[in-house]
């Protein structure tokens, strides 16, 4: 069985629609594939549908903006109730903030390399949860830099005059949300030095403490030491690993089912998810 827990779509910043990224799914050999849209779960009735067709298990997942001590963290949220009233209100309220800070950094890149907030809308879709990707494609467009990965190596990146940072919920309260919406947490990515997003074995215990219960660890932004480092917080916190491509469509080189997870801690996710399982606020 070939599991992938972290994709996205139009819905947020991928460039193929949720149905399309199901299709290139299944075209990749895939069982099983969630998708998991920035701060939004709007392209999940399209993506099951589609998956029903394709034959392919899918699994509803967010991947939820939060912020500590100014570093960016991404929490995996999987089988949470969409309708949970504090989990939805903290979703519309950092979707809102990355519209503030996307003008912000549209005013800033102005000057220098003439963009508008109108060429930024030409690259979302519907009500797609706006970020970084899309300034990046409208400094594609305007021949600025040559892709998604210049842009955010050089004027999108978080070392450049033109960044803005986001509002955005503490990790702790976010996984508590989840829990409490009847979620299963998950940490992404979270020792991708690469992209400055690290937080440290302290700040995984405390967010384990909140309810969290796994490690995205088999992901193309961590090396063959931090994979191994994190089996062994894995193992020592009592939690399960997941692998994922994070794939983005044409948007990253990310490769659907470049790393993938094992069936055991699908079943693991499964049966938390059934148990729904509420850690106290």
């Amino acid at each position: 069985m070939r599991i992938d827990l972290h994709t996205h779509s139009t819905a947020s910043d991928g460039t193929q629609p949720p149905a399309a990224v199901i299709a290139s799914a299944a075209q990749a050999g895939l069982d099983v594939v969630a998708l998991t849209d920035h701060d939004t779960s709007t392209g999940w009735a399209e993506a099951a549908a589609a998956a029903d067709r394709e034959g392919l298990r899918f699994v509803p997942g967010v991947e939820i903006s939060c912020l500590l001590r100014g570093v960016s963290v991404h929490l995996l949220s999987y089988f949470h109730d969409p309708e949970d009233p504090a989990l939805v209100a903290m979703l519309a309220e950092s979707r809102a903030s990355r519209v503030g800070r996307a003008r912000q950094m549209v005013d800033l890149l102005a000057p220098d390399t003439g963009l508008r907030w109108e060429d930024v809308l030409e690259h979302v879709h519907g009500a797609a949860t706006i970020g970084r990707p899309h300034l990046a494609d409208a400094l594609v467009a305007r021949g600025v830099v040559a892709d998604r990965d210049e842009a955010f190596a050089t004027l999108l990146s978080g070392r450049s005059k033109y960044f803005v940072p986001q509002v955005a919920p503490d990790p702790v309260e976010a996984v508590k949300r989840v829990r409490t919406a009847g979620g299963v947490p998950v940490i992404a990515h979270p020792a991708a030095s690469k992209r400055g997003c690290c937080i440290d074995d302290d700040q995984i215990e405390a967010m384990v403490d909140a309810g969290m219960a796994g490690l995205e660890v088999d992901h193309r932004d961590h090396s063959d030491a931090e994979r191994a480092h994190l089996r062994d917080v894995a193992r020592s916190l009592g939690l399960f690993v997941t692998g994922s491509s994070d794939y983005h469509g044409a948007g990253k080189q990310n490769r659907l089912a470049e790393n993938t997870t094992h069936p055991e801690a699908l079943e693991r996710l499964d049966a938390l998810a059934a148990e729904r399982v509420v850690h106290p606020a």
